[in-house]
């Protein structure tokens, strides 16, 4: 067997989980993408140097770490709407988008293994709770290097040590900062997305209801969808919205659909979450990606870059 053989033979099946902590790091499927290829790219080249010290496994997320942080010093953080510190926007008003923002984008479960959650430990750092899209617009709030600890630590579950041989600083210093992140984290509220998840049972009948009410444009159904506090967000539309009356007159103001069978909705699975691809008069529309409370609708983030329906494998037209 050849060097290379032995290479692909050992970092291959690591390829979804490496996609999956590069996601977490940059908040963007696409980066996610790229640094994993640099990071084989990377790896390959320093393979003669790879002593078996550490695992394979270890090894790649070493390097995968550094060229996230290397590539997060020359780009902006990726926010979602609700991050930009406005107050909830009053759904008559113009819409305005800035494409000048790079948003957070979401990320296929397929592409990270989220899919098929199995009893593999290997599996924990793809659980769906830890790509949720709460999860990784907070951790845009945080600088890279404690991103990178958080995410190393709390996902991970990587030592002290460990990490900061990775980052090359000290086990004081690691801990320092993971505090730092733990606090900010909670000052950005993300126990919001620890809700209560419905069963089987209500996730299907939700889920159906959703389809139902947009495919058949009834702003009064599109109403009972939410709670009384959920939240709709639409990137690249710098506005968020909050409140199921509101949500309802914005689509009824500003979607270009004005009638049933205007929208047609295919399902998807992103972040861990329900998520559609939504199509308007058979083109691709948006991708909402929702959060779900008991039988309700609690969030709903709406991505109008078409091309994620592709990463996302959805048909070019239905």
């Amino acid at each position: 067997m050849t060097d290379n053989d032995e290479f692909l033979r050992q970092a291959d099946p690591l390829r979804r989980e490496l996609i999956a902590h590069c996601y977490r790091m940059m908040g963007s499927v696409h980066d996610a993408e790229d640094l994993v290829q640099e990071t084989y790219l990377r790896a390959w080249n320093a393979y003669d140097k790879f002593d078996g010290r550490a695992s394979m496994r270890t090894w790649l997320y070493k390097i995968a770490t550094n060229t996230c942080l290397t590539a997060l010093d020359s780009r902006k953080r990726r926010p979602m709407p609700t991050g930009l510190g406005q107050p909830s926007a009053d759904p008559v008003q113009e819409l305005v988008s800035d494409n000048e923002v790079p948003w957070l984008e979401p990320i296929p479960d397929v592409m990270v293994g989220a899919d098929s959650m199995g009893a593999d430990p290997a599996h924990v750092v793809t659980s769906r709770s830890s790509i949720r899209l709460a999860l990784m617009a907070a951790l845009q709030h945080l600088p890279a290097r404690q991103r990178a600890v958080l995410v190393l630590r709390e996902v991970l579950q990587w030592k002290a040590a460990e990490v900061a041989e990775v980052l090359g600083t000290t086990t004081t210093a690691v801990n320092s900062m993971l505090q730092r992140a733990k606090a900010q984290l909670e000052q950005a509220g993300l126990d919001e997305d620890h809700l209560s998840e419905p069963t089987a049972d209500e996730r299907k009948e939700i889920l159906d209801r959703y389809v139902r009410a947009f495919e058949d444009y009834d702003m009064a159904a599109i109403v009972e969808l939410f709670t009384k506090d959920a939240v709709w967000e639409m990137p690249p539309f710098v506005c968020w919205y909050q409140g199921p009356e509101n949500i309802a007159e914005l689509i009824a103001n500003w979607c270009p659909a004005k009638r049933a069978g205007d929208l047609q909705l295919v399902a998807a699975q992103a972040n861990g979450q329900a998520a559609f691809g939504m199509y308007y008069k058979g083109e691709p529309f948006a991708i909402p990606v929702l959060t779900l409370e008991g039988g309700k609708v609690k969030h709903v983030s709406q991505f109008f870059d078409l091309s994620l329906f592709k990463v996302f494998g959805l048909p070019d037209s239905v």
